[in-house]
């Protein structure tokens, strides 16, 4: 082994010049690789954070939007209202075309013809009058019952009840549901006032539209 052979080198290199060789070890590809993978890491993180915080704003916008929506959703504009009512008015009968059986459950007399004629007045037609029969005959405690079939109940029955207050509305099993029965019971005076009667059945049939100005807040 020469002197100038670096100890532990093991004969591998021989100095023939007048200068060292530069030992340096194989680690730069190495380091090259891990700093560019912390880089990417780092790189990698910092867009993540950013993706979560603009997914937090703009999920927090499209929750609100939904909860918005589904509030207005839930409430009921006065068009809305508007609306129905005049749906429910298109579908009632007029007074003329509802036949009206007065029957008297008390034990005062005449006062079936007495009703009924008042209600000829009024514009409505008259079919059968007398006594109540057996079922309801000194039963019916409040004003009255007004009876009909099962589509009566949003047609023929409301039209009716605007001639009286505090009358019970039931229904049965008929076909027709333009004829209904007027049972009076004992606490029965006498049938509303025409005007007011006039202005219940004006309100019934005609409701009021919305307010022109009203806001939509949805």
């Amino acid at each position: 082994m020469s002197m100038l052979t670096p100890p532990g080198m093991g004969g591998q290199y021989r100095i023939t010049g007048d200068k060292y060789p530069r030992m340096r070890r194989r680690s730069g590809r190495r380091r090259f690789a891990f700093v560019s993978v912390a880089s990417v890491t780092v790189l990698g993180l910092i867009g993540w954070g950013s993706l979560q915080l603009i997914d937090i704003y703009t999920g927090g916008s499209k929750a609100t939007a939904a909860d918005t929506k589904a509030d207005c959703a839930s409430k009921v504009t006065p068009e809305a209202k508007a609306s129905a009512a005049a749906a429910v008015a298109a579908t009632l009968p007029k007074p003329a075309q509802i036949t009206v059986n007065v029957f008297n459950a008390t034990p005062r007399s005449g006062l079936a013809k007495q009703t009924a004629d008042e209600l000829k007045k009024r514009g409505f037609k008259i079919g059968d009058v007398g006594n109540a029969t057996a079922a309801y005959d000194k039963k019916v405690p409040g004003a009255g019952i007004l009876l009909g079939a099962k589509g009566a109940d949003r047609a023929a029955l409301p039209v009716l009840n605007t001639q009286l207050s505090g009358a019970q509305l039931k229904t049965d099993g008929r076909a027709q549901a333009t004829t209904v029965d007027l049972i009076i019971g004992t606490a029965f005076k006498t049938l509303s006032k025409k005007e007011d009667a006039d202005k219940a059945l004006t309100v019934l049939t005609q409701p009021e539209p919305a307010p022109a100005d009203a806001k939509k807040h949805c």
